[in-house]
């Protein structure tokens, strides 16, 4: 095991009915003036949104509401809701949504504490968040798990680039977290959200350290419980415990825990990221369309991880070869995802075949044209990138 340091400073609040302590968390943590941030009209829908309004206001809580967050956060729409936030005066941001609206909600947050600045800066690298405004998390969706995370995603319709940020300024302060409140979901984004969950653990799981058993057992038990809670959330998307236990498994699977002192990979996440970019796709969709030709082309840099994985979590036993038991195990993985429909190839994605020209520079935008190098379980290069978009071109 490695050296660590773990800070998880996110309060959570679980449970039915804990949107009603909304007014009193923001309170908590010195909340006076509140930008609410939402995305589309399902929360206006389902009363959600009017319900946290009235709390708000019972408590005499001044807010602002603003909705129009889109999947794969957009920066426009942040540096919009920056200017919003400043002109009311906000001091604390809420999220009501998903992993693309707390993102945004954090966005806007940096950008509000530190006037002037170009918050795509934070995201480039060009500059380091030195402070942020306190955000808040009621969750609709289980999967992104930025409700704990330190990291947020955006991205900029100018250049196509969607790139994450991690950053400690990044942690809500508090998550409030009721299942109920995820059983209006389609289908298809609570199994973009298991995909999510999984590959948040995956790619820390996939590590060439050895020897650190909790934080495997721990992420091995995420996935099992992901898996099996999945398929029977998918039959019945009101089922309180299944949905209860993704719900958690979507903040333990991306809060750090998993993969406290092991190397991390994350080359799934950002192969993922050029196509939502791209091609303006779900992202847990382009994880699982990418996730069958990472494996395949990376398993024989440590098949004995492989062969673990296929043990703890599929119930797969050694076979005659290490090579042979790898393979099993993710064409077990790639078949779960079939079976909630998810896709495991450009076709399935609903891109279609790519050209060699559009495989060659989606390569070259994952490096950033050079400027990196991907992965940590096998480091990647834009050679490489291009092989495996190859095997997913079908």
């Amino acid at each position: 095991m490695q050296s660590f340091e773990f800070h998880s400073p996110t309060e959570v609040v679980f449970g039915k009915g804990t949107e009603m302590k909304t007014a009193e968390e923001i309170k908590k943590y010195g909340g006076t003036r509140v930008l609410i941030v939402y995305g589309g009209g399902s929360v206006i829908k389902s009363g959600l949104l009017g319900r946290i309004e009235a709390n708000l206001s019972n408590a005499k809580i001044a807010f602002k509401s603003i909705g129009g967050v889109r999947p794969n956060p957009h920066l426009a729409f942040a540096n919009s809701g920056i200017e919003e936030a400043t002109k009311f005066g906000a001091d604390f941001i809420l999220a009501v949504g998903g992993g693309s609206v707390i993102d945004t909600a954090k966005g806007i947050a940096h950008g509000v504490a530190n006037p002037g600045v170009n918050i795509w800066d934070y995201w480039t690298e060009k500059l380091l968040v030195p402070k942020s405004l306190p955000v808040g998390v009621v969750l609709t969706i289980s999967a992104a798990g930025s409700e704990t995370s330190d990291s947020a995603v955006l991205h900029d319709d100018e250049t196509g680039a969607k790139i994450g940020l991690s950053t400690e300024h990044n942690r809500p302060k508090f998550a409030i977290m009721n299942p109920e409140l995820t059983f209006t979901l389609p289908k298809f984004q609570i199994t973009c959200g298991v995909v999510d969950i999984m590959m948040h653990t995956l790619d820390r799981y996939f590590t060439t350290t050895e020897g650190n058993q909790i934080t495997d057992e721990m992420a091995e038990a995420v996935l099992r419980v992901t898996i099996e809670n999945g398929t029977k959330a998918l039959a019945n998307p009101t089922d309180y415990e299944a949905m209860s236990e993704i719900m958690w498994c979507g903040s333990i699977s991306h809060n750090g825990i998993t993969g406290l002192g092991a190397v991390n990979d994350w080359a799934p996440h950002q192969l993922g990221h050029e196509l939502s970019g791209k091609f303006d796709v779900a992202h847990g969709a382009s994880l699982s369309a990418m996730w069958g030709a990472w494996a395949l082309y990376c398993y024989e840099t440590k098949p004995e991880r492989f062969v673990r994985f296929a043990d703890k979590v599929w119930g797969i036993k050694e076979g005659a070869n290490a090579k042979e038991t790898a393979l099993k195990a993710i064409e077990k993985t790639t078949s779960y995802f079939k079976s909630l429909g998810m896709p495991i190839c450009f076709t399935d994605l609903g891109i279609g075949i790519q050209s060699e020209e559009m495989l060659r520079e989606l390569a070259k935008r994952c490096t950033f044209y050079g400027k990196r190098t991907i992965g940590g379980f096998k480091v990647l290069n834009e050679e490489d990138i291009y092989q495996i978009y190859k095997i997913a071109n079908i």
